[in-house]
This record gives structure tokens, sequence and C-alpha cells, in this order.
């Protein structure tokens, strides 16, 4: 089977610019090399005038939006085109040939899929230790939102999209994704930026996630859970 060749990349931003500018970059080059169709659309929550300055200039469509991501990513999905839906945090990283691996995926017969967790950079032992925790966790739970999700069309709308929540607005999408159909990892292909878990400490931030991840299971509303997620940090 030939690989679909054509891609929607949604993006949330909020205040991301510098990130996001690197990103469009990345993604500019990509379309090039690979030779896959791109649309990206940015769904910017912080309604910037730069924001929308740098989509202009990568030739990528700009949506205001108010601040909840999984409406966001909505938003952006309800005007997508193509055949597959790539969902980005503003501050992936690409590595390597993600469009063609993820193309032949879904041309392979996946529903959707995602990149294994990887951090861009040299963030040393810690960063390398909590990579292999997410590979296991990916395995018996949920890969985030920060991992690249990418999903056939028509399997997206088919199981109900994101959540419209601040916070975890994937994970019923992904419940639903796997009972739906081939629901793949992807080895390489994306990085993730280190810079929240070395801000606020490695351990320390990742304690915080499993508390809100225990929250949403035990049914915390994810508003209240994403209140929590931004409140401010001591000594930040």
């Amino acid at each position: 089977m030939t690989p679909p060749t054509a891609v929607s990349v949604v993006i949330p931003c909020f205040h991301d610019e510098a990130s996001l500018e690197r990103l469009l970059g990345q993604l500019q080059l990509a379309e090039q090399d690979d030779g896959q169709l791109l649309q990206i659309i940015v769904v910017d929550a912080a309604r910037s005038e730069r924001c929308r300055m740098l989509c202009r200039d990568h030739q990528a469509l700009w949506l205001p939006a108010e601040p909840c991501r999984g409406v966001q990513l909505r938003q952006g999905a309800a005007l997508a085109e193509h055949e597959i839906l790539w969902f980005l945090h503003a501050d992936a990283e690409l590595d390597g040939q993600p469009l063609s691996d993820l193309c032949r995926a879904v041309a392979d017969g996946a529903a959707g899929g995602y990149f294994s967790f990887r951090f861009s950079g040299q963030p040393g032992w810690q960063g390398r230790l909590l990579e292999r925790l997410v590979d296991w966790r990916n395995q018996i739970g949920v890969p985030y939102g920060d991992q690249g999700l990418f999903f056939r069309r028509s399997a997206y709308f088919a199981v109900g999209q994101h959540a419209p929540w601040p916070l975890f607005e994937e994970v019923p999408l992904v419940e639903a994704l796997r009972e739906y159909g081939d629901f793949r990892r992807i080895d390489r292909g994306l990085r993730v930026s280190p810079r929240r878990w070395q801000r606020d400490g490695w351990w320390r931030r990742c304690l915080r996630n499993r508390l809100l991840a225990l929250g949403f299971a035990l049914g915390v509303a994810p508003q209240r859970l994403a209140r929590l997620y931004a409140a401010p940090r001591r000594g930040h």
C-alpha cells in the first residue's frame, strides 16, 4: 500500500513562541526532505501577535482560542484537511524522519500511535532513567500528548476526539483508540524538552505528575487538577 503523504499538524500554543519558531522551521525542512504535504495549524490560547506573525512567516494557519488545551486541539482538528492528524506540543523537537515513519505506520494499518519518550539534549542519568520508566508506563498506561500522538482522521473522529479538558485530555481518546484498532509506537522521531524537569527538579516533577494522574484516576475533575498543575512553585 502506498503511504498517505498528506499530514495535518495541530499545535496548541500558549506563550511558546521561541519553541514554536524552532518547531515550525523543523516541520518545513521535514516537509521538503520527506516529500510529505503538510498543513500546519497553530491554535494560540494567548492570542499573541508574535505567534500570528510566526505562523504567517512559516505558512501555518493561526487560530486564536481560549486557554484550554483539549478545546484547542479539537478546534485545530476541525480545520484539518488531510488523512493523518498529528498533534505536537510547541516545544517538541523532530528527530530523524518522523513524517515518513508515521505515514508508513498508518499505511500499514495503524489507527493511530505515538513516539517513544526521549529527551532532547543531554539530560543526564536522571533523564535516561525517566525515559525507560515512561516506556514501561506506556505499555500499561496512556502515552501523553508530549509524545506526538497521531491518528488516522476517520479513527480520530470515530472515537470522539480529545476531551474538552485543560489536562489529561488525551486519556479517553487513547483508551478508545486502543479498543478501536492498532495503536502503534514509533521508536524514534521526536524529542521532548527537559526544561520543566530541570526547572522543577527531576523527581519532584515526576512525583507531582504521578499525584495528578492518581487524582485523575480517582475522579478529581481535570479542571481542578489543571489549577494545581499551574499553581506557582515555591522558589520559582
